[in-house]
């Protein structure tokens, strides 16, 4: 396994992977798969600060994951927020903890403090992820989103890179 960052060349895999995970309904409120023209212009929003990185075996890549801006206001310039999905063949094999450990160093080389999350209270797999990486639990905002016609929660989650 090797963990790189993304080049334009990833996008069509990563937008597949992304959209497994908005398919599966597990990781996102998305409710719509993106299609190259979105995913191209989402890449190109991550300046240098803000990274995308791939994990990748024998010229597949198997998951990815990003470190995007929390909130445009000044005050919160050493906050990121995290994004990760891990293709579904690859799920429960760890790399996703590559994954973060290398976006955590990443995060920490570019002046972030703090990284945050949003993830749904039933999805486990990615809560024992993230606790094992160091991540704690903030609270769950109740009826934040809706999906599949129903309001779903959402937990909210960070991590202090000091």
């Amino acid at each position: 396994m090797f963990i790189r960052e993304a080049s334009f060349e990833d996008l069509e895999e990563i937008k597949n992977i992304y959209n497994e995970g908005i398919e599966d309904r597990i990781a996102t409120l998305e409710t719509e798969t993106k299609d190259l023209a979105y995913m191209e212009e989402w890449f190109q929003n991550h300046s240098e600060r803000y990274k995308v990185i791939v994990a990748e075996e024998e010229s597949q890549i198997l998951g990815w994951a990003s470190l995007n801006p929390y909130n445009n206001r000044c005050a919160y310039a050493g906050v990121g927020d995290l994004s990760v999905y891990i293709k579904r063949s690859a799920r429960g094999k760890g790399i996703g903890s590559q994954l973060l450990t290398s976006l955590d160093k990443a995060a920490r080389a570019n002046g972030f403090h703090k990284i945050v999350l949003f993830t749904f209270p039933f999805n486990e797999s990615g809560q024992k992820l993230y606790l094992k990486q160091g991540y704690r639990q903030v609270g769950i905002f109740q009826n934040q989103g809706v999906l599949e016609g129903k309001f779903v929660d959402v937990m909210a989650m960070e991590k202090l890179l000091n």
